[in-house]
């Protein structure tokens, strides 16, 4: 998955999301060649689920 793809289902800045790989709050990303960088769909989806969680356990 591209970050463009998944900048549209969790709701953070490119910035954010970068800096969330690196701490490891965010997946690790795999280089499939010099310029093209995508993250596993599974890996995406289960950080997607724990976002959702983060956020239903702020508002409730």
């Amino acid at each position: 998955m591209r970050l463009s793809q998944i900048l549209k289902l969790i709701p953070v800045s490119k910035a954010t999301w970068w800096n969330g790989c690196k701490t490891g709050q965010f997946p690790k990303p795999y280089k499939l060649g010099p310029r093209i960088t995508a993250w596993k769909t599974s890996d995406i989806y289960q950080c997607l689920q724990q976002f959702q969680l983060s956020r239903e356990n702020k508002s409730g």
